[in-house]
């Protein structure tokens, strides 16, 4: 039995957390995003059979952001064999740059790394958000990458404030493009 914890990054009032008001009147939370996201990788789980899953956020509605101390000792006890953390980057202000990163930690596994690959990889694939990062298969010591007893990916869907990722990030085509790239890779590397 393939082990398998997932999590939606952040909470729905997490400050900051939001998409850009200048590019999205709404100020769609990124937990909304990432959340999406992680109920369609769960829902696509559905068809195959040989895996447990976890998820580590508050699915329900969000609106407990759960430590992320609490979410990796979860998965560490509960013997996960690949931890997945959902999220969506900024740091573009209102530019027309972004796209997809994925993260290892710096010291990671060579398997870790293979995720980071394989998803980053499967997700342009689908979506075609390549964005113009010069390291997008990149390495940082993220507390749930470090803290991770087991192979670990954190990846970053878009830019909430990108004038060129929004449009396609609010859209419920690109959750359903990362979704099916994330089971996609999931299902051919967890067997």
């Amino acid at each position: 039995m393939f082990k398998i914890a997932l999590g939606a990054g952040h909470g729905i009032t997490t400050p900051g957390k939001r998409c850009d008001k200048s590019l999205d009147p709404n100020e769609t939370p990124e937990w909304w995003l990432n959340d999406r996201i992680c109920d369609m990788v769960e829902s696509y789980l559905k068809d195959y059979e040989g895996y447990s899953l976890l998820r580590l956020d508050d699915s329900d509605d969000g609106s407990e952001d759960i430590p992320l101390a609490t979410r990796t000792n979860k998965a560490n006890q509960w013997g996960a064999d690949f931890y997945l953390s959902i999220h969506h980057n900024a740091g573009i202000k209102g530019g027309s740059g972004g796209g997809i990163v994925a993260y290892t930690h710096p010291q990671s596994s060579k398997a870790s790394v293979e995720w980071r690959d394989a998803l980053y990889d499967a997700l342009i694939k689908h979506t075609g958000l390549k964005g113009n990062r010069a390291n997008p298969k990149a390495t940082s010591n993220l507390f749930v990458l470090r803290e991770s007893r087991m192979s670990a990916t954190l990846l970053e869907l878009g830019f909430r404030d990108s004038k060129s990722d929004v449009p396609r990030i609010l859209t419920d085509e690109y959750a359903q493009q990362c979704a099916r790239a994330i089971v996609e890779v999931i299902v051919a590397k967890a067997g």
